[in-house]
């Protein structure tokens, strides 16, 4: 009996330890996975909808995102109040994800926070591919009376020697611009991408830039979609995209106003494709200035289709200072809507804002210039097509086909205006244009002209 007693105790115990045993493992299991997941939580996905930047979230912020690959700004100190100075904290992220071997890293600018950064250069190359998602709001100082002083003025964001970036979200940049447009001094820029390879930039808005909104010095294969940026008609210099000594690039589906070029082709670009865009307010999509102070100047194998040009003070135009040498060869404008625009088709070859430039003979040689379906209505006050060419390198082989122009204002015509340019009808236009030379110039004749 005993025995039995002694057997029945021994009995429960171990099964007392084996229910035990097997739970406190679990438990420590548990502990262990809560520690790793805070390095390895997973993302949720923005909602659908973003709310107004400058309205506070409804709901309580979320806490920092910390997983690996992803490096969510708050985790490096970053407030997002609009007014206390997150450099630092965007700058650690920065090196942080640069540094990073994942194959792609993320830097995440989080929804519902508005984040306050100096004049900063961030800088590769990197390790991997990197994308910057702005969901949130990206703001500089607010005017010169609170940009430091020993921090340059000429230039916000500027991203250096990237290759593989993606700058996207559906958040928004403003470049706070108001206090600069009246200044006599010139303004810093929003974005800059130099010496940088395979960027995309897609969904964002951008805003209210003291001068260019996004420009892009030397780069190679970049790709913008569907991004918004606006700034009022009056406010100087705000190009919208310019490039310069940059090739293949792609500029599709966006919608741009401003108070200058929604687009700006400067020299060493080529291989560009611009489609979809709705242009206007603004001074169109220009293929200059090029030949400043006798500089050379080669832009080639351009592209404009299926856009809007509304309100614009121009459409499309090629504009070269005089002195100026290159060449600007196979451009093609087609498949565009003018809306009320002063001047719908311009080549100017005497570009001179300030109306106090010396005749030279030197000039940027244009040829190859293709116009194809472009219709709408036209400023009773401009001409519909303006193509002043240069006294000592006429335009050539300049080709019109399906050019339909309107007055926006009934009974009241503008003819075209043609100086020194050679080109052909394939069908009639609208207005007539009988000013375009037919031929080759004899001053071209036996001259072998410097292209690029």
């Amino acid at each position: 009996m005993k025995n039995c007693k002694f057997s029945l105790l021994v009995f429960c115990i171990s099964f007392f330890c084996f229910l035990l045993v097997p739970n406190q493992a679990c438990r420590w299991h548990n502990h262990t996975k809560q520690k790793y997941s805070h390095k390895q939580s997973h993302i949720s996905p923005p909602p659908c909808s973003l709310p107004d930047p400058t309205t506070p979230p409804e709901e309580p912020p979320t806490k920092p995102y910390h997983s690996s690959g992803i490096f969510d700004v708050r985790s490096f100190g970053a407030v997002g109040d609009g007014q206390t100075d997150d450099t630092v904290a965007f700058k650690m992220a920065w090196d942080t994800a640069c540094q990073s071997d994942e194959s792609t890293a993320r830097i995440l600018v989080p929804q519902g926070f508005s984040f306050m950064i100096q004049s900063t250069i961030f800088t590769g190359p990197c390790l991997g591919g990197l994308v910057l998602q702005v969901d949130g709001t990206l703001v500089p100082p607010d005017g010169p009376g609170s940009w430091p002083k020993h921090i340059s003025r000429h230039q916000w964001l500027v991203f250096n020697r990237i290759n593989e970036m993606s700058l996207q979200g559906g958040g928004v940049i403003d470049g706070r611009g108001e206090k600069w447009w009246n200044l006599p001094c010139k303004p810093h820029r929003a974005i800059r991408f130099f010496m940088s390879s395979n960027l995309t930039v897609q969904g964002l808005t951008i805003k209210n830039s003291p001068q260019f909104h996004f420009r892009f010095d030397s780069c190679r294969n970049v790709h913008i979609e569907s991004i918004s940026i606006s700034s009022p008609a009056k406010s100087p210099n705000t190009d919208g995209i310019h490039i310069e000594k940059t090739y293949d690039v792609q500029i599709y589906n966006s919608v741009i106003s401003n108070g200058d070029d929604c687009v700006s082709i400067g020299s060493g670009c080529y291989d560009v494709n611009i489609r979809n865009l709705t242009c206007g307010p603004g001074h169109g999509i220009s293929i200059g200035s090029l030949g400043n102070h006798n500089s050379r100047a080669c832009v080639s194998n351009i592209t404009v289709r299926d856009s809007i040009m509304k309100g614009t003070d121009n459409g499309v135009r090629i504009k070269t200072w005089q002195g100026g040498s290159g060449s600007v060869s196979g451009v093609t404008f087609s498949n565009i809507h003018m809306d009320n625009v002063k001047n719908p088709i311009m080549i100017d070859q005497y570009y001179c804002p300030t109306k106090r430039c010396t005749n030279q003979t030197s000039a940027v040689f244009v040829s190859d210039i293709l116009y194809s379906n472009i219709k709408g209505t036209y400023d009773v006050w401009s001409s519909p097509m303006h193509f002043a060419c240069s006294d000592a390198l006429p335009c050539t082989n300049l080709t019109l086909s399906e050019v339909e122009l309107l007055p926006a204002v009934r009974y009241k015509v503008s003819d075209p205006y043609c100086w020194n340019a050679y080109g052909e009808l394939l069908t009639g236009t609208i207005p007539p244009i009988s000013c375009l030379l037919d031929g080759v110039p004899r001053s071209l004749l036996g001259h072998e002209i410097e292209r690029c």
